[in-house]
């Protein structure tokens, strides 16, 4: 029978890294995100933003038009250019608000290069077709109708078994990387066999754009962690999401909470940070 661990707040405070008096910008981890589009520059201005909330010391975009400007006029410290230029990366996130169907030649030439780089991948949305394919480290970070999708892009049946569990750890061994397969109960799958069930969200965390909060948070932690286990790290990460989205909805054991929108949930970060270095 399959091993499921579940994960917990006293879990992920090991992948929160406090910065010391010898720590730089770089030292504390560089993100790369080549996210969102004309049609969806909001993707890439909420996985910006998470990742500068998760703490991440340098984060830079990687894109240019509509989604380029809204990243700047939110997070001026971010630095956006067509390309990642001579910056060390130390992980990036790939895919979230993009249409496999709209790519360009051009842009499929610059995902395969980050996907069979040296830094860990978040692969989210967009860019999930490519998962087979790569060679880099990756996290790939499907909902339930991507990861049907995947799985029959990998020759598995699409439809699964009625065990999630097992079916995201046979997804994982097919694609030999790590998969985080969303819903009310997040799992995490490793090529390894490990399994990792994370159930700290709210409901109010079903909104648009979660995923895309969700990708710049894994981002930060894979950037700032880069010797630690990505199924742990995803797991953390994940976690956290949950937490900021609990203090965001004002959700509790004893209140229902509220409505929240993705951006609440990437500004209340720092705030779920603290609360668990506390």
């Amino acid at each position: 029978m399959l091993e499921v661990r579940e994960w917990s707040g006293a879990d992920t405070v090991r992948f929160l890294r406090i910065p010391t008096a010898v720590d730089d910008k770089y030292s504390r981890g560089v993100v790369a995100l080549r996210t969102g589009a004309d049609a969806y520059p909001g993707a890439a201005v909420l996985g910006v933003e998470a990742a500068w909330r998760t703490g991440a010391g340098f984060v830079r975009f990687v894109g240019a038009g509509r989604a380029a400007d809204a990243v700047i006029a939110r997070r001026p410290e971010t630095v956006a250019a067509p390309d990642a230029g001579k910056t060390r990366v130390d992980a990036w996130v790939i895919g979230s608000g993009t249409d496999a169907a709209q790519r360009t030649s051009q842009e499929l030439a610059a995902l395969r290069g980050i996907l069979t780089g040296g830094a860990p991948v978040v692969v989210d949305a967009g860019a999930l077709d490519l998962a087979p394919d790569a060679t880099a480290p990756i996290l790939a970070t499907p909902h339930a109708g991507e990861f049907a999708r995947l799985r029959d892009r990998l020759g598995l049946d699409p439809d699964g078994s009625d065990d999630r569990a097992a079916n995201a750890s046979q997804t994982a061994t097919a694609l030999g990387q790590t998969v985080l397969l969303k819903g009310a109960t997040t799992l995490v799958a490793a090529s390894d066999g490990t399994v990792i069930s994370v159930a700290s969200a709210p409901s109010w965390l079903a909104t648009a754009g979660a995923g895309d909060v969700l990708a710049g948070i894994l981002g930060a932690l894979l950037a700032a962690n880069p010797a630690a286990h990505v199924a742990e790290v995803a797991a953390a990460g994940a976690w956290l999401h949950g937490h900021a989205a609990a203090l965001a909805s004002e959700t509790s054991n004893v209140r229902a909470g509220h409505p929240i929108v993705a951006l609440d949930v990437a500004e209340a970060l720092p705030g779920a940070i603290g609360d668990l270095l506390s």
